[in-house]
């Protein structure tokens, strides 16, 4: 633990040089990016360096004594105060490590998520429409902003695919497990025999990219404009204020049609844009290092089916830490929050098994 706290310091101090260098303050990207990352770390650092502060204090009391214990008046001084910060250093401590376990960069960032609809066809579109009102909900409930980027109706009026941002304190770090394969199995509205059917839905969920986090050159996109339509072809504007937005060096293209101003699809493609960019360089650099990873809670893989809901027995399963619960309703309005607090939990037990 302590060279790994040893290290963020050494780094810490680095940023500290770096950010007074001229040519660094004269690069603005490069001056944010660095800021950016001295902020993150501040927090840690400084209790850090508290706590090394009260252990070098004891060190310092615990050496006076043996050296002045003729003194009477004073080694009784002495010894109160050594007591008192020897009931503060187990504290600091324990603070310390739950930092450096939780010191996650994206912790606090705001999201973007994307659902689509999987096997399962207009059932699973439905689904879809049922996830995303889970989430804006439960969003709500944390007193969290939901903005709608972009969406696709079925004929059954649930989601082929709707993307949202999700912004607030802790989104990232309460949110990020829900990437993957969620299924469910109920009978389906349209189906008169009462048989009960299984369908998909993917959901991925992308930390937010700030410019200071991922630079895009303009001259790497090839932006197409075009007239927006509604589900089956219905015209929602007839002027040309969709936006298509091809990234050339990766081929990731992103269209938002859901506003009137072609200027606000843009800025929410683009927004969209460098969410799945920086998730893609993200990724690839997962994978390399996935088969080390001993914190990791399920696979990491979007195709993983992470999550069953079963509507006859009102019941949700993590299938990544077996956690279950018979409560379907109440999670399907929102209360979400033991399911990802278990989550929570068990990348935290991980993440201390992994350090001890």
């Amino acid at each position: 633990m302590f060279e790994a706290l040893e290290t963020r310091v050494r780094r810490y101090e680095e940023l500290e040089k770096l950010i007074t260098d001229p040519k660094v303050i004269a690069d603005s990207y490069a001056y944010q990016r660095l800021t950016k990352e001295l902020a993150s770390l501040r927090r840690i650092v400084s209790k850090y360096r508290e706590y090394k502060k009260i252990d070098f204090e004891i060190v310092e009391l615990e050496d006076l004594l043996e050296k002045t214990s003729s003194d009477a008046e004073f080694a009784e001084m002495a010894k109160d105060e050594l007591s008192g910060l020897r009931k503060i250093r187990p504290g600091l401590e324990k603070e310390v490590e739950e930092m450096l376990l939780e010191n996650d960069p994206d912790a606090d960032k705001n999201i973007i998520v994307e659902i689509r609809a999987g096997t399962g066809g207009q059932e699973a579109s439905l689904f879809a429409a049922d996830l995303f009102r889970m989430y804006s909900r439960y969003a709500a409930g944390q007193g969290w902003k939901v903005e709608m980027l972009s969406s696709s109706l079925s004929e059954a009026g649930g989601f082929k695919e709707v993307v949202f941002g999700v912004d607030g304190n802790g989104v990232y770090k309460k949110m990020k497990f829900e990437s993957g394969v969620h299924r469910v199995q109920r009978v389906p509205v349209t189906e008169a025999s009462g048989r009960i059917h299984t369908s998909t839905v993917s959901v991925a969920v992308l930390p937010e990219a700030e410019e200071v986090d991922i630079k895009i050159d303009a001259k790497d996109l090839k932006v197409d404009v075009f007239r927006s339509s509604g589900a089956g072809g219905q015209s929602v504007n007839t002027a040309d204020s969709a936006v298509r937005i091809t990234h050339i060096p990766t081929g990731i293209v992103v269209q938002c049609q859901d506003e009137r101003s072609q200027l606000k699809n843009k800025n929410k493609a683009m927004k969209v844009l460098r969410a799945r960019i920086m998730d893609k360089a993200v990724t690839e650099q997962q994978q390399k290092i996935a088969k080390e990873r001993k914190t990791q809670i399920g696979t990491g893989e979007r195709s993983e089916k992470i999550r069953t809901y079963n509507y006859p027995d009102r019941r949700i399963t993590d299938h990544r830490i077996g956690f279950t619960v018979h409560n379907l309703e109440n999670v399907l309005e929102g209360d979400l929050e033991e399911v990802i607090m278990a989550l929570l939990k068990q990348e935290k037990d991980l993440r201390l098994k992994e350090a001890k």
